[in-house]
């Protein structure tokens, strides 16, 4: 017979072992296996309560225990007594009807394997039973070919045990989701902002990409945190399937249907490309670049990943007199330009075109001189004269003042713009970017004093004395 004390002790420990214990029943639980009996095994369940659970259950296919001592299992409470907690898999054959409506009641996993399609959805064994899972509760996706599930061991929960086990359904999609709900919880409870991890592009829309993190678990990576990059459609900067290294900008909760909603970023994990902007790029270099943006002031051209210049619409070509940039260049093209400079704090690059066509001016006087009859073509006609170009990027003045130097001034009033004339250089300034043009007389470099009156016949000795012959033959008569 026990005394006081010996009473108190052993109420203590089990008053102790009962309220220390916080998983319930249905729970699952990770623990190291501490024994190994003929019949059952015991595991360390974290508590002041070891685990047990029948060694029959853990046998592989081959009759064979596939544990030893200090191996760690996953494991469900099946039932919980005063002093013992019973662990099992999941609810298999053993044990019967019973455990099958145990299992129902507490929401515990039942083992059951695929038999055969049917009407719906697809027949299960299970605990000796015959259970039904229609086929939208066989996968958290939309089942594309069932045949792949028949003769396949899953585990399902029980959703309807009517008629004393007559009528069983099953799910497995409600086990999945509820691991899965469980994982999700247990990964954003260690998830922070700041986080850098790897996911999986799985969907493309027109505002962003969806990244999964873990199964079933996604984020969003809106398309300005793709790339530094301008990007019109999110496929220019990913592809679905691709790993990508992606960074937790913000978490939080969708506030109509409570998920998850977690914001991602791609380019913050890979850094700023105009922090070393001015270790890439000197002024004077010669650079390859695309096309972004066309604006009625000029073109912007991405240089780098994330870097973008302007061209101002006067630093597009030296040999063509620009209106509208689009006509020019277009979004997407390639094409080489030059760095003029660098503001690295504004984050601004100015580029030019024509200066990696080259200047036509810049050898201008050994290509030309003054007195040099050249044919040009009018550019332009204003009230002081005509502007006249003489090769692309090189454009004369043919004052109205020098209209009189011409021997028929009025036909060249007559001239207009597009039309084709021949003048002479009077003055070349190279440094004001000046040519001044003069009269030769000449329309298309033709004289057309020739046209202006008959030509006189030609005067010789012989002709003289014919018609002196001529003259006495007359007076004889």
């Amino acid at each position: 017979m026990m005394n006081d004390d010996e009473t108190r002790e052993n109420f203590a420990d089990l008053f102790e072992a009962y309220s220390a214990k916080e998983v319930q029943v249905g729970d699952k639980i990770t623990g190291e296996i501490i024994a190994i009996g003929d019949e059952s095994i015991i595991v360390d369940t974290g508590t002041k309560v070891d685990g047990i659970v029948e060694r029959n259950e853990l046998l592989d296919e081959n009759n064979e225990l596939p544990y030893r001592e200090g191996d760690t299992i996953e494991l469900y409470v099946v039932t919980r007594k005063m002093g013992e907690l019973r662990l099992s898999r999941a609810i298999s054959g053993i044990g019967g009807l019973h455990l099958l409506e145990e299992a129902y009641e507490n929401a515990l996993p039942i083992e059951g394997r695929v038999e055969a399609i049917c009407k719906g959805g697809f027949q299960v064994k299970a605990g000796g039973r015959r259970a039904f899972c229609p086929v939208s509760q066989m996968d958290t996706a939309y089942v594309q070919d069932i045949e792949t599930h028949v003769g396949k061991d899953y585990r399902f929960l029980i959703t309807q045990f009517e008629e004393e086990g007559k009528n069983i359904v099953v799910s497995r999609r409600a086990l999945l989701e509820k691991e899965r709900a469980s994982a999700h919880e247990e990964f954003l409870q260690g998830l922070n902002e700041g986080d850098i991890l790897d996911g999986k592009v799985i969907r493309l829309v027109p505002f962003g990409a969806f990244v999964e993190l873990i199964p079933g678990l996604e984020g969003l990576v809106h398309i300005s945190e793709i790339s530094y990059s301008r990007l019109d459609d999110p496929a220019e900067g990913v592809q679905i399937g691709e790993q990508v290294r992606i960074k937790v900008i913000t978490m939080g909760k969708d506030p109509r249907t409570g998920r998850p909603k977690i914001a991602l970023s791609i380019k913050q994990v890979q850094g700023n490309p105009w922090e070393e902007v001015d270790t890439r790029f000197q002024v004077g270099d010669k650079v390859g670049g695309k096309v972004t943006r066309c604006m009625a002031f000029g073109v912007f051209v991405e240089i780098a990943e994330g870097i973008e210049g302007l061209v101002h619409i006067s630093e597009m070509s030296y040999t063509t007199r620009i209106v509208n940039p689009e006509d020019h260049v277009k979004p997407g093209q390639r094409l080489q330009v030059m760095v003029k400079d660098i503001d690295q704090a504004k984050k601004r690059i100015s580029l030019s075109i024509k200066a990696v066509e080259g200047d036509p001016w810049n050898d201008i006087t050994q290509r030309y001189s003054k007195g040099k009859i050249i044919s040009g073509r009018i550019e332009k006609k204003a009230a002081f004269g005509y502007f006249v170009t003489i090769e692309p990027g090189i454009t004369g003045l043919l004052p109205k003042s020098k209209f009189t130097g011409f021997d028929n001034p009025s036909a060249i009033e007559k001239l207009g713009a597009g039309d084709s004339i021949t003048l002479t250089i009077e003055e070349i300034d190279a440094a004001q970017r000046r040519i001044t043009l003069g009269p030769t007389g000449n329309i298309d470099g033709e004289d057309w004093r020739q046209y202006s009156e008959p030509a006189s016949a030609p005067t010789t000795i012989l002709g003289d004395k014919l018609k002196q012959a001529l003259a006495q033959k007359q007076k004889d008569k």
